[in-house]
């Protein structure tokens, strides 16, 4: 890495650390600039670099979103170093990353999922899979808000859980009946060091991990010759179900803890009949306009009688 990139980096995801930023994104902000500083070490930060880099990333078939995720940590680092004074301009502005096609969130349908989630636990290592299961599908948490769960954050009587998601903002959602009923049945047998304070803990007695909750939940969908399950798709599932009935999407946004309104949309480009039905019911003029149609097309049949 270049030399006198070193310091300001640092300095950098300092400040980042200290706005609370999760050790995962910091690490990522750091391969980013690394692979940067070492791609041209004599380089200055200017705009010749980032457009040779983006070129270089092209020609080795980085897939789009990667492009685009290392382009928009370049460009935080560089507009801090304008604001500290480091640089006079920023030499990303303007810059583009090629367009990644759109991706849409996968959700498992709902009947099949309830089926799956009703099974009943064999062991106490079920009783607590179930537990995290439930939470992730019942309430949307997120992989690394799951593992975080502390036991003091859940308040069965009153059916509520404290999460704290990214830049440790923290939320209050509901919890299901089901959910309450799994935790109620994990708790009993639920084991753990005597200075632990994670709600799912392992066999050692200690925090349960991401991989050890995505490894059960692939092993849980097998058992069942269910289809292949993630975290994430519980989560998308979760968002996919609520906007079909509940219709609410600022409210979706504030359960799935999202800052921006438009990634709450894409969970809208997963059932198109669905809106339109939602459209036909809620707005007056689609009322009007159906009602129409139908006495257009009781004129016509009576049309046809008549000849």
């Amino acid at each position: 890495m270049s030399i006198g990139w070193t310091a300001q980096i640092e300095a950098w995801l300092h400040s980042l650390q200290q706005q609370n930023h999760s050790p995962h994104t910091l690490a990522a902000y750091r391969r980013d600039l690394t692979w940067l500083a070492d791609f041209q070490p004599q380089s200055k930060l200017a705009r010749p670099l980032f457009t040779a880099a983006l070129r270089q990333l092209g020609q080795q078939n980085q897939h789009p979103r990667s492009i685009a995720r290392r382009l928009s940590a370049w460009r935080q680092f560089c507009c801090w170093l304008v604001q500290t004074g480091y640089l006079k301009a920023d030499p990303t502005h303007g810059l583009k990353a090629p367009k990644a096609p759109e991706r849409l969130p996968k959700a498992v349908p709902a009947e099949p999922l309830n089926q799956l989630l009703d099974q009943a636990p064999e062991n106490p290592l079920d009783s607590r899979d179930l537990a995290i299961f439930e939470l992730l599908y019942g309430s949307g948490l997120r992989l690394a808000e799951a593992c975080a769960l502390d036991l003091d954050d859940l308040n069965l009587q009153s059916g509520w859980i404290a999460v704290t998601g990214k830049g440790r903002k923290q939320r209050h959602l509901p919890l299901t009946a089901q959910s309450i009923r799994a935790l109620a049945g994990y708790l009993k047998t639920r084991t753990a060091a005597p200075d632990e304070t994670a709600l799912f803990t392992g066999r050692t007695g200690r925090r349960l991990g991401a991989r050890q909750i995505q490894k059960r939940l692939q092993q849980f969908a097998a058992r069942h010759d269910s289809r292949h399950l993630s975290p994430h798709m519980l989560r998308h599932s979760y968002a996919s179900h609520l906007l079909q009935n509940a219709r609410d999407i600022r409210a979706v946004q504030e359960l799935l803890g999202h800052s921006q309104l438009t990634t709450t949309q894409h969970y809208t480009k997963l059932d198109f009949d669905h809106l339109a039905r939602a459209y036909d019911d809620a707005h007056p003029r689609a009322k009007r306009r159906q009602g129409k149609a139908e006495t257009v097309q009781g004129q016509d049949n009576e049309d046809k009688i008549e000849k």
